[in-house]
């Protein structure tokens, strides 16, 4: 359990899930605790019990979510989920996952004319950075939440992140993108486009004189050339990306988002909570509470580990209570087990005492359904 109750607040789950004021819950925290699964158990419960229209959106590239919700694939358009309990509530669950190219295509479709795309699409730079670029994944993470956002379509938004640094990329990304639009060299590379005349790269490399030799020498000049010609095509688009972003951006720091970090009771995964809490703490972005995941709670808990283990003994010297004997070591075992989880948990709880929490004990097997789903949504909203 989280240590101690009286050291933190309880987290009420279903008061955010109902509240209508909330759009956008976001779940982050580091890989392996649980991340993904509690994203889809939240939005499942939103629209089961609180009749929201509801669409939960991952980037994390793993197919537990399609599965769990029992779709064959999940792509960059919402798709319904079928067979789930919504006929008294009247709400509906969506899900979809993040496609990185092809939301910087659709971004590019939207925003230039057919030529000047079919322009940027051919662009080698503009293909190598649309696929595999590093922040390429969090930036267009934040064109997709600012889509599903702007259309109006749904009461809640669940956005599940990647791993909790990847999330803290997902934050940066506007930031980021503004440093490089604002950028030295790339105001170089854009005062050739904008000024007509001769080709880019022959204007380029007599504007650079030196410079631009050395340039050439480290990136090669096909590579400069490609990116002056992606620069010069996308000029026009990229006030119009730092504007989005940097409005997605507004919408996270504002009350109707609700930032949930996920944890499990290990020292890694508490530290990267710790870290994000800090970092939302920083930007000014609500941090609702803390879910905790796979906890161990022994059955008998006033029975410690220590009255286990000798009581096990005892019986051992007594003979024929092997049986019995075998159940109070493994409740030993377990005990001891809970009282390091909650010493774990308890470095969280002791740097944000004013973050509600909530524990969500370990399952007996992984959560491959709709069923599963609905029992884990309901481990975090009645604990």
């Amino acid at each position: 359990m989280v240590p101690s109750e009286d050291a933190a607040p309880q987290l009420d789950v279903d008061q955010i899930l109902a509240d209508p004021g909330v759009r956008i819950v976001v779940c982050c925290g580091a890989g392996g605790v649980g991340k993904t699964t509690t994203a889809a158990a939240l939005a499942l419960r939103a629209a089961e019990h609180h009749g929201r229209r509801t669409v939960v959106l991952t980037i994390d590239p793993a197919r537990r979510l399609a599965q769990s919700l029992g779709l064959t694939e999940l792509d960059n358009t919402p798709r319904q989920v079928k067979g789930i309990d919504v006929e008294s509530s009247g709400g509906e669950l969506h899900a979809m996952m993040l496609d990185m190219k092809r939301t910087f295509d659709d971004v590019v479709l939207q925003h230039t004319d057919p030529a000047k795309a079919a322009e940027i699409f051919a662009n080698p730079f503009y293909q190598a950075m649309s696929s595999t670029f590093a922040g390429t994944q969090e930036y267009m993470a934040m064109e997709k939440l600012g889509q599903l956002h702007a259309r109006g379509e749904w009461d809640l938004i669940v956005v599940d992140t990647p791993p909790s640094r990847s999330a803290l990329d997902f934050l940066d990304a506007p930031a980021r993108l503004s440093r490089f639009l604002d950028g030295r060299m790339l105001r170089l590379l854009l005062a050739p486009a904008r000024s007509g005349g001769r080709s880019m790269f022959s204007l380029v490399t007599a504007s650079f004189g030196m410079f631009s030799k050395v340039v050439q020498k480290v990136l090669g000049a096909q590579l400069l050339t490609d990116l002056s010609g992606f620069v010069a095509a996308l000029d026009s688009m990229f006030g119009g990306f730092r504007q989005r972003a940097e409005q997605t951006y507004r919408i996270l720091q504002a009350g109707e988002t609700a930032f949930l970090l996920v944890a499990a009771p290990e020292p890694d995964a508490v530290r990267e909570a710790a870290y994000f809490a800090g970092r939302l703490r920083d930007e000014r972005m609500p941090l609702a509470g803390l879910v905790l995941n796979r906890v161990h709670r022994p059955a008998v808990p006033e029975l410690d580990a220590e009255q286990s283990r000798l009581a096990a003994e005892r019986l051992t010297e007594l003979g024929g209570h092997e049986a019995t004997a075998d159940v109070l070591r493994a409740h030993a075992a377990l005990a001891r087990q809970a009282v390091r989880e909650q010493q774990v948990a308890a470095r969280f709880t002791e740097a944000f005492p004013a973050v509600p929490a909530v524990s969500v004990t370990a399952q007996p097997a992984d959560v491959h359904d709709v069923d599963g789903l609905r029992t884990i949504g309901a481990a975090i909203s009645r604990p």
